[in-house]
């Protein structure tokens, strides 16, 4: 996380209109200049600091899109979001050694684990997934979040009863890709894209798999 000014993409856009005011220039030519005027705004409110860089305010299409989409009210079209989740699918790395399926141990660890990737964190430090921030995963945790769908008998609902089946191979595939980034099967999807965004490297993200589906995890029992 950047450290900066706490306000909100409302409240920047606020100020901007207040400013004009101000100034007496009120009257913008366009939403697309105010839209310009807030991004630069937002931008000099940020600076580099430890492995916290300036990058993470920019977007790539997949993002733009579901920005504006979002801004405007206007969801994205059928072909625009098949677009941008046949693209996002691309980015997904498969396992290099074809195992899908780790320690669910460790997988609790890392959906327990909301540290990383902010100013004070050394290079290369381990992330964790925060995943109960959105979501139920195992009834022994009690504080969860509800952003996202409850994954509590994740494995167990869809019928996994050995992971390394060839009639779970396709659930397998599934969790793993929508672990690696959820926008390959949801365009717009609010989750993080933990192994497309370098968040968790791949044996992380097996274990997390390892979770959803291992039968002997509490999630599935």
């Amino acid at each position: 996380m950047l450290k900066k000014k706490h306000i909100s993409a409302l409240q920047m856009a606020a100020a901007v209109t207040a400013s004009l005011v101000v100034l007496g220039c009120a009257s913008v030519d366009s939403a697309a200049t105010l839209d310009t005027m807030t991004q630069q705004m937002v931008k000099t409110s940020f600076r580099d600091q430890g492995i916290a860089k300036v990058d993470r305010l920019q977007q790539d299409e997949s993002n733009a899109a579901c920005s504006v989409a979002d801004a405007s009210g206007t969801p994205l079209s059928e072909a625009q979001s098949k677009t941008i989740e046949a693209a996002n699918l691309k980015t997904v790395q498969w396992p290099k050694d074809g195992k899908f399926i780790g320690d669910w141990k460790e997988g609790e660890k890392i959906a327990q684990n909301g540290r990383g990737m902010t100013w004070t964190d050394k290079p290369g430090s381990a992330n964790g997934g925060n995943c109960y921030n959105c979501h139920q995963i195992s009834p022994q945790e009690i504080s969860f979040g509800t952003l996202g769908p409850s994954l509590y008998n994740y494995g167990k609902l869809r019928g996994v009863q050995d992971t390394n089946s060839p009639e779970a191979r396709a659930i397998v595939e599934y969790t793993w890709g929508k672990i690696w980034n959820a926008k390959a099967y949801n365009a717009c999807s609010g989750m993080p894209r933990f192994g497309h965004s370098g968040i968790l490297a791949e044996a992380q993200v097996r274990d997390v798999v390892a979770l959803l589906l291992d039968p002997k995890s509490p999630v599935n029992r």
